[in-house]
């Protein structure tokens, strides 16, 4: 059987003029993984050799760097003279080029999501100093080839801020560079700004905003011109996603959306605003990952561990007058009020009204389901409500752990006050 160090390869997925990728199988974790290998005449060539080395290098610093649910986790790298490979996470759903022509193309309320959360992605590598440069379909991976689970990979050509061994010029796909980036002029996370919207572009339409008759023409296309809007090659693209693209793909960078949050946020809106897909009742994870990351209980959670909760979490709507915890009964989960209002009852009694960001059912999380709850709750409007059982908050990372019982215990220590100020007004 051929290996690559101690991975057993079982089949070669892609071939570029300077690697192979193969599919493998990790013994020691049981695992299959993906392996980048630079060619052999690669490596012997000293006028290609360091650039390609560079690239293999840029790639594995990121194993202890980028941790996000949506980039490519890196496992291993081998990279000396005699052999170069990066071993990451295998991603089976194929990339987006898939869904880049004008016969195949996404749904947009699909295609929303999966543009969210390579900004979101994207947003988590800037805030670590990094910058891919090369954004493109064939770099953004599909977890399954008809769901909207994404992993971006390839960060061979990132830019680094805190280093300057990683400014390499003249990396990336022509077709989805910044103008900044075509001129060779500094850079920033707003050049991937631009190119996550030529990708938004492409899947929109099926087409490149600017297809020169050569590199040098396309260059000074992107260089000198402003895109049209996706409208004018399929007119029944909705207006807001015009503006998306067009704030995202402006010439001047000032005009740029100027953070990824921003960007991520009139994604969701698009979303929120239109009924895109009529079919589709399940709230979509962009708007879970929105309403959840407002909430106040959440402000110190990172966005690695809101991910993890939307995961998790139940998301369900109710009307008005269920109940959804019945005093005396056994409980192993905890809510969060999304929309409407809710009523606490003890023995039939008001005690409290909740709004939209409160949480109840808390102290299941402490008796695992051996306790018995110790009042009622129940919708005293049509409501939304976010379910976590504690088995599943058991399971999620020690980080997100720690800041659950962080919350609960602001939580605690206001309803304390509360109730003091109560009894000290009789």
């Amino acid at each position: 059987m051929e290996r690559i160090g101690k991975y057993e390869i079982r089949k070669k997925l892609g071939e570029t003029t300077a690697s192979s990728v193969y599919l493998a199988f990790d013994p020691f974790t049981q695992q299959e993984v993906a392996i980048k290998r630079l060619h052999p005449d690669v490596l012997r060539s000293t006028d290609r050799s360091a650039l390609y080395h560079q690239l293999l290098l840029n790639e594995a610093s990121l194993a202890g760097k980028l941790h996000h649910p949506h980039i490519v986790g890196i496992h291993d790298a081998v990279i000396d003279d005699r052999e170069a490979y990066v071993v990451m996470e295998y991603v089976a759903g194929g990339t987006l080029e898939a869904f880049a022509t004008p016969d195949h193309l996404l749904a947009f309320d699909r295609l929303i999501e999966i543009i969210f959360k390579c900004t979101r992605a994207l947003d988590h590598a800037y805030l670590q100093g990094v910058t891919h440069r090369d954004i493109k379909p064939a770099n953004i991976l599909l977890t399954a080839p008809d769901g909207q689970d994404i992993k971006i990979s390839d960060f061979g050509a990132a830019l680094f801020t805190a280093s300057e061994t990683t400014q390499l010029a003249s990396l990336g796909s022509p077709a989805y560079m910044s103008p900044e980036q075509v001129r060779e002029l500094p850079l920033d996370h707003r050049t991937d700004i631009y190119s996550l919207g030529v990708v938004m572009y492409q899947l929109l339409t099926g087409h490149l905003p600017f297809e020169g008759s050569s590199k040098v023409n396309l260059i000074y296309q992107i260089a000198h011109h402003q895109a049209p809007p996706p409208s004018s090659i399929r007119p029944d693209i909705p207006a807001e996603l015009d503006a998306i693209v067009s704030k995202a793909m402006q010439l001047e960078i000032t005009q740029r959306y100027a953070t990824w949050l921003e960007f991520s946020h009139d994604l969701a809106q698009a979303y929120r605003g239109r009924a895109l897909d009529s079919q589709n009742s399940e709230m979509p994870d962009s708007e879970k990952f929105e309403r959840i990351r407002a909430f106040r209980f959440f402000r110190e959670f990172s966005d690695i561990e809101i991910w993890e909760v939307v995961r998790f979490a139940e998301w369900k709507c109710i009307p008005g007058g269920t109940t959804v915890m019945k005093e005396g009964e056994p409980g192993n989960s905890f809510c969060f009020v999304l929309t409407g209002e809710m009523r606490v009852l003890k023995k039939g009694r008001l005690l409290n009204l909740l709004s939209v960001g409160d949480c109840f059912g808390e102290m299941s999380l402490f008796s695992a389901g051996r306790g018995a709850r110790t009042a009622s709750v129940e919708a005293s409007t049509d409501s939304c409500i976010l379910t976590i059982k504690a088995p599943s908050l058991l399971r999620a990372s020690a980080q997100c752990q720690m800041h659950f019982y962080k919350g609960f215990m602001e939580v605690l220590a206001s309803r304390l006050t509360l109730a003091n100020s109560r009894i000290a007004s009789v």
